[in-house]
């Protein structure tokens, strides 16, 4: 989904002098009586420390929640909803056509998927890199990954040269990390980055998003990508162009929608239209898209939503926010 729902007159509520702060329009969380149970999370492995950061908070209101919370990957998480071994199923992308069939095939009507927060799916390489200063074309990146070469460059890109680099870059190989197939950012990337196309069968497969950076981080000729929350100094991010103009991974060019692999981080329920949650995941979901829930995504290094949108996603599932 496009990320342009955010206008210059909504940025400055979320961009401030080139940097990024909590709309100061969403609501406080105020904590309810009676909430008890278990918040069983299964799903995305980018958003596993969120979801644990979300849950510990809750659980300082609420002493009597049990949080569980698993991340193996966004592919996870449709089975889980579905089977009712879990009652959230965070996910770093929207569910594919065959998994909300099998969900509606189950309820009778279709899964939600709110958008908790936004990421920057970011290329990695090596801080000392020079190409993190020059950037890369997402048809580059293609050439880099992909043995299909779906987004049309001319040859098959191996070495650092082949990209611009002189010097001792020149013949340098490149190293190429990635996710595995259970992750929605392994599909999300094949998508966008490399045009529906196939990997390369020399990309180094990681279960999860911080072996990723840290497999980028230990070797220089290394490119790699995963969420921008787990950006370490160790490594640097590439600017990206679809056509012409390089776009860093920065928060402004996230919530502009210029940045080529920005996208929401969303969550998904198990809500039938037309009725009332129970309160636990009524109040988990208030305390989501209340400052203090955004206020954790920041903290996790991803950027908060508006509170427009916030009312927007807890409106669909029959919610409304506290007053600010």
């Amino acid at each position: 989904m496009n990320l342009n729902f955010l206008v210059a007159a909504t940025l400055s509520s979320a961009v401030l002098a080139g940097g990024v702060s909590v709309d100061a329009s969403l609501p406080n969380y105020t904590p309810a009586r009676g909430v008890s149970g278990s918040i069983k999370s299964v799903g995305s492995d980018t958003m596993n420390n969120l979801m644990t950061y979300w849950a510990e908070s809750f659980k300082r209101y609420y002493p009597n929640v049990s949080p569980e919370i698993e991340g193996k990957g966004s592919s996870t998480a449709p089975p889980a909803i579905i089977s009712g071994t879990s009652n959230f199923g965070p996910m770093s992308r929207q569910m594919k056509d065959k998994e909300m069939d099998a969900f509606e095939k189950a309820f009778g009507y279709k899964a939600t998927q709110l958008r908790t927060g936004i990421d920057m799916l970011a290329v990695y390489v090596h801080k000392d890199n020079p190409i993190a200063k020059k950037g890369l074309t997402m048809k580059q990146v293609d050439a880099i990954f992909s043995k299909t070469r779906k987004g049309g460059h001319e040859s098959d890109i191996t070495t650092w040269g082949q990209v611009g680099l002189t010097g001792e870059w020149a013949n340098r190989p490149i190293a190429t990390y990635g996710r595995n197939s259970a992750s929605g950012t392994y599909g999300y990337f094949k998508k966008k980055a490399l045009f529906k196309g196939d990997y390369k069968d020399s990309v180094k497969e990681q279960a999860g998003s911080s072996a990723v950076v840290s497999s980028v981080a230990s070797d220089i000729g290394a490119i790699g990508y995963s969420g921008i929350g787990y950006k370490t100094p160790d490594v640097a991010t590439v600017p990206l162009s679809k056509s012409g103009t390089f776009i860093p991974a920065t928060p402004e060019n996230a919530y502009s929608g210029k940045y080529p692999l920005a996208r929401f981080l969303w969550l998904t329920v198990n809500y039938k239209p037309g009725s009332k949650l129970e309160p636990l995941r009524a109040e988990f979901i208030k305390l989501i898209f209340s400052k203090q829930g955004q206020s954790i995504v920041l903290k996790d290094g991803y950027f908060p939503v508006v509170a427009g949108l916030a009312k927007r996603e807890l409106a669909k599932v029959g919610l409304r926010p506290n007053t600010p």
